[in-house]
């Protein structure tokens, strides 16, 4: 499935209006498990801190993180980065216009940045495994933070990840270079990379990937086949949202033996 032109359409729809935009933000938030898991940690990490910080949003996007952590954390600026020009000028006009101008955004490769120590976060949301060259982007995360820096990633795992079950499947997202993490893997990575392993944890466990798979999935091949079904989006949800949401809270407050996305947390030291 070819995820990107689906992206563009709620792009195309928010692009011109802020209050809509919020709106949209809102939608993800709601309906996306791992915005939940994102924002929990990005709270538990930020919320104790008492100087201001910096935050390296490495791939953007809609720039909701960015949003977030903006509307959160009033000691926080942050730099998103993503590699399309289109999102990163919608980006700095729409958080310009709503004030927020702690907040900035460039076009930028993650395998060729060269920051130095700039930064005391980094955040990376379902980029890794579009990324072949992985290793190179730890290297570079890792010079671009300061001492004692930390970096989250959010990342499809190798136990079902991207949809891919057994040998032969392909990945659900057509854009990704890889189906997901080996957890010893990314750990690997990262530590040779210089990094400490802070955390790594499963998420999008037995409820988590049902609730994806009725709240996200079918929606997607649906729209993917034609745009036409984006009128009947609002009575679909209208039905499934009031069993999608359960599933995704016990998947949220699971201790999550396996799954099919991983939560990494490393640090500089």
């Amino acid at each position: 499935m070819h995820y990107d032109p689906i992206k563009n359409i709620f792009g195309d729809i928010v692009r011109r209006n802020s209050r809509l935009r919020i709106l949209f933000y809102k939608i993800l938030g709601l309906m996306f498990l791992r915005e939940w898991y994102v924002k929990r940690e990005l709270k538990h990490q930020f919320s104790a801190r008492n100087e201001p910080f910096t935050v390296y949003d490495a791939g953007s996007g809609f720039g909701q993180y960015s949003y977030y952590i903006a509307k959160q954390f009033s000691l926080a600026s942050i730099y998103g980065i993503d590699l399309k020009e289109e999102q990163v000028a919608d980006c700095n006009r729409f958080f310009h216009a709503v004030g927020l101008t702690q907040c900035s955004f460039a076009v930028e490769d993650l395998t060729k940045i060269q920051h130095s120590e700039e930064f005391d976060f980094i955040l990376s949301v379902d980029v890794m495994e579009h990324i072949p060259d992985d290793v190179k982007v730890f290297q570079n995360f890792y010079r671009a933070l300061k001492k004692n820096g930390q970096l989250f990633i959010n990342t499809p795992s190798n136990l079902g990840g991207s949809d891919v079950h057994s040998q032969g499947d392909h990945s659900f997202v057509d854009e990704h270079a890889r189906n997901g993490y080996d957890m010893e893997e990314i750990r690997n990575k990262l530590e040779s990379a210089g990094f400490r392993m802070e955390m790594i944890r499963y998420t999008y466990g037995y409820w988590g990937t049902v609730a994806w798979q009725l709240g996200i999935k079918f929606p997607l091949l649906l729209l993917n086949t034609s745009k036409g079904y984006l009128i009947l989006l609002p009575l679909y949800y209208l039905v499934v949202l009031p069993l999608v949401l359960p599933m995704m809270w016990l998947d949220y407050k699971a201790d999550n033996k396996a799954g099919t996305g991983l939560n990494v947390l490393a640090k500089k030291v």
